[in-house]
C-alpha cells in the first residue's frame, strides 16, 4: 500500500507539488507582498487582481502565487507555458476570452516563464489585456525589463520577489515532515541543525530544498516505520551547490558588476568571492579575464601601470590553461587589482576627448606636425615649423599639436596615487617647460 493512497492528492507528484499552498497563510516568504495590509494580499482578498508580471528567482512562489489567485478569484483561469504554446492556442483562448467578456466574466490568463514568448507571441496578448478581456499574470526570473515588451509591460505591475530566508525554509522544511501531505504519516526524525544545512544548500529555493529533503528521506532506511535522517545522508544529497549564476541573463550583468564594484572599492576578499561565484557557476574564464584587463586599464590606470601587464598575463593563462586550473591566476589578477592604488584619469582623458572630437568641428592637423611624403605637401607647408624633440633641451620643442580652437585644453589630469603621483611631477615641469617656450618667443 503506498504511504499517501486515499489521501486525496497525487500521492505520485514531487513533494515540492504535494505541499504547494492553497492559501496565502501557507505561502512561505514574501511577506513583503502577502503580509498583512501588503498589496497583494489586498488585491487578492478584494478579488481587485489587476495584470500582473511576478519576477523572481526559481523556486520562490511565483506558480505558487498564481495558483492561489486561481483559487480565490472570481474568474475565469487559465494557464499557459511559453514552452509549449504558441500564437494559434494564444488566439484561441483570447478569443474565448472576449465571449466570456460578453457574458460579464473575468478571465485570467497565467504565463509562466513568459520571457520565453517571442515578441510576436507577446504581442499577441496586448490587445486583449488593453481593452480588459483578460487579466494577464507572467511569471519570469528574467529582467522583465529587459524580456516582455515594452508596451505589455506598461500595462502590468510588476512585483519582485525576493529569494527565501533560511528561516523560511526551515519552517517549510518542518511543515513537510509533519504534514500529511509531505511525510506526516511517516515519523522522520530530523535534526534543526541538519534542517539548516538543508537551508543553506538551498539558495532561497523552496522547491529545491523540498526537492533534497525528498532525497534524504527517500535515501534513509525505515526502521520499525520510522526514518532517521544522518549527517552523512544531507553529505551525500548535497554534495555540490548549485549556483544561481545564468551566462546569459541578468545574473551574469549582475555580479560582473559586483566584481568590478569590489575591486574598485579595493576589497579583495569581495573580488575573489564574485570571481568564484562566475567560475564556478560556469562562466567563461575568457570573458572574465576581458573584463578583468579593461579594469586594470581604466580603475587602475596609470596609478599602477604594472596592473595592465597582470591582467594581460592572467587573460594568456587562461587561455592556454582553462578552467579550473587557470582559476589561480585571474585570483592573483584580481587581488592585485583590488588593493592596487585607483586612477581613472585616462578613461576621463579619453571621454573628455571623444566629447570634443565627436561634436565639434573635425579641424585639420596643424601643418607643423603633418608629415610632407611628396613634394607637393611640403610645398603646400606640410611639416613646416616642425622641430625634433630629441634635439631640444630638455627634449621638449616649442610646438602646438592641438587644433586651434582647442589649444591649451587638458584632457589628462593625473592623480597623487601611486606611480602616476611621479607622472603628475613630470607632466609638471614639461607644462613649466613649455610654458618657458611660449614666454621666450613672446619676448
Amino acid at each position: 500500500m503506498s504511504l499517501f493512497e486515499g489521501a486525496g492528492f497525487d500521492v505520485n507528484a514531487p513533494l515540492a507539488e504535494r505541499l504547494r499552498p492553497l492559501t496565502l497563510d501557507e505561502v512561505a516568504g514574501q511577506r513583503h507582498l502577502i503580509g498583512k495590509g501588503m498589496i497583494l494580499r489586498t488585491l487578492i482578498e478584494n478579488d481587485t487582481i489587476p495584470s500582473l508580471v511576478f519576477w523572481g528567482p526559481p523556486g520562490v512562489g511565483k506558480t505558487t502565487l498564481a495558483n492561489v489567485i486561481a483559487r480565490s478569484t472570481n474568474a475565469s483561469f487559465i494557464t499557459f507555458s511559453a514552452v509549449t504554446s504558441g500564437i494559434k492556442e494564444i488566439k484561441e483562448v483570447m478569443r474565448q476570452a472576449d465571449e466570456s467578456r460578453a457574458y460579464g466574466r473575468r478571465t485570467i490568463v497565467f504565463v509562466d516563464e513568459i520571457h520565453r514568448f517571442n515578441k510576436a507571441q507577446q504581442d499577441a496578448f496586448l490587445p486583449f489585456v488593453e481593452r480588459g478581456s483578460i487579466i494577464l499574470i507572467g511569471a519570469t526570473t528574467e529582467n522583465p525589463s529587459f524580456e516582455v515588451n515594452g508596451a505589455l509591460l506598461s500595462r502590468c505591475k510588476v512585483l519582485v520577489l525576493k529569494p527565501l530566508s533560511e528561516d523560511d525554509i526551515v519552517e517549510l522544511l518542518r511543515r513537510a515532515v509533519s504534514d500529511k501531505r509531505g511525510f506526516g504519516d511517516l515519523k522522520v526524525n530530523v535534526s534543526g541543525e541538519l534542517l539548516r544545512s538543508l537551508a543553506v544548500f538551498a539558495n532561497g529555493d523552496a522547491r529545491s530544498a523540498l526537492s533534497t529533503l525528498e532525497m534524504v528521506v527517500l535515501n534513509c532506511e525505515p526502521r520499525d516505520g520510522e526514518v532517521t535522517v544522518t549527517r552523512e545522508i544531507v553529505s551525500q544529497c548535497t554534495s555540490r551547490k548549485s549556483l544561481l549564476y545564468d551566462k546569459s541573463g541578468e545574473e551574469h550583468y549582475n555580479i560582473i558588476s559586483a566584481l568590478h564594484k569590489s575591486m574598485r572599492n579595493s576589497d579583495p576578499d569581495a573580488a575573489v568571492y564574485w570571481l568564484a561565484r562566475m567560475l564556478e557557476g560556469g562562466e567563461d574564464p575568457l570573458y572574465v579575464a576581458r573584463r578583468v584587463t579593461r579594469f586594470a586599464a581604466e580603475d587602475v590606470g596609470l596609478a599602477d601601470p604594472r596592473a595592465l601587464e597582470i591582467a594581460i598575463a592572467a587573460y594568456h593563462a587562461c587561455h592556454f590553461l582553462g578552467m579550473p586550473e587557470c582559476s589561480v591566476h585571474l585570483a592573483e589578477a584580481v587581488i592585485y587589482l583590488s588593493v592596487a592604488p585607483k586612477s581613472n584619469s585616462s578613461y576621463i582623458a579619453y571621454e573628455h576627448a571623444k566629447k570634443d572630437a565627436l561634436e565639434r568641428t573635425a579641424e585639420p592637423v596643424p601643418l607643423a606636425i603633418r608629415n610632407a611624403v611628396t613634394k607637393l605637401m611640403k610645398e603646400a607647408g606640410y611639416g613646416k615649423g616642425y622641430r625634433l624633440a630629441h634635439y631640444e633641451e630638455n627634449k621638449i620643442a616649442d610646438l602646438q599639436c592641438l587644433p586651434d580652437s582647442l589649444a591649451g585644453t587638458e584632457y589628462y589630469k593625473p592623480t597623487s596615487e601611486g606611480v602616476e603621483a611621479k607622472i603628475a611631477a613630470r607632466l609638471d615641469a614639461v607644462k613649466a617647460w613649455k610654458k618657458h617656450l611660449a614666454e621666450k618667443r613672446g619676448r
